[in-house]
């Protein structure tokens, strides 16, 4: 079962790559692994890009608000099911200002298209659903560490309306 996983997420993966590498994707700013565990003993696996805001807003000499744009594709596996989830989602990021810009909080909600159920027990009603997270990490140069809880639901557009939860470690490589 983890080799289906592993192979729908190197598709996924190659063709990222063949998208960020062609001229339209310039604005890419950085490019991100997640892998983590959710409900139902559900593994996930993601693959993402992202593209910084230009703007950013100080809140004070050491701390500002700024964000991103994320674009993700990725797999889910357990027992029963294996569904596949694109994402588009606007990140919050606050962080340190100057440099390094070690640690980091942010939050976002955004659209997630799922192809199929989760599982025997967790069956959505529809295939679009709401995520949002919470993650918190750190920044080293053009490295970024961090972990997010992440939770996605239809946010009770048709019933049921399960839900599901996820802890994600992430790594992120800043092509700046």
């Amino acid at each position: 079962m983890m080799g289906r996983m592993i192979r729908k997420i190197a598709a996924a993966a190659g063709a990222c790559v063949l998208w960020c590498v062609s001229g339209t994707t310039h604005a890419v700013d950085s490019v991100s692994l997640e892998v983590g565990r959710g409900n139902d003993r559900t593994n996930a696996l993601r693959v993402a890009t992202q593209w910084r805001w230009r703007k950013e807003r100080p809140l004070d000499e050491r701390w500002r608000l700024n964000g991103y744009w994320e674009v993700s594709v990725g797999a889910w596996e357990n027992d029963d099911e294996s569904p596949a989830d694109f994402a588009v989602t606007p990140v919050f990021r606050f962080d340190r200002t100057g440099r390094p810009r070690v640690p980091y909080v942010e939050a976002a909600i955004g659209f997630h298209i799922l192809s199929r159920h989760i599982s025997r027990e967790r069956q959505f009603s529809t295939n679009f659903q709401f995520g949002d997270h919470i993650g918190a990490g750190i920044r080293s140069g053009k490295y970024d560490f961090g972990v997010r809880l992440q939770h996605l639901s239809n946010g009770g557009i048709r019933h049921p309306n399960p839900g599901i939860n996820f802890v994600l470690l992430r790594f992120q490589y800043h092509l700046d």
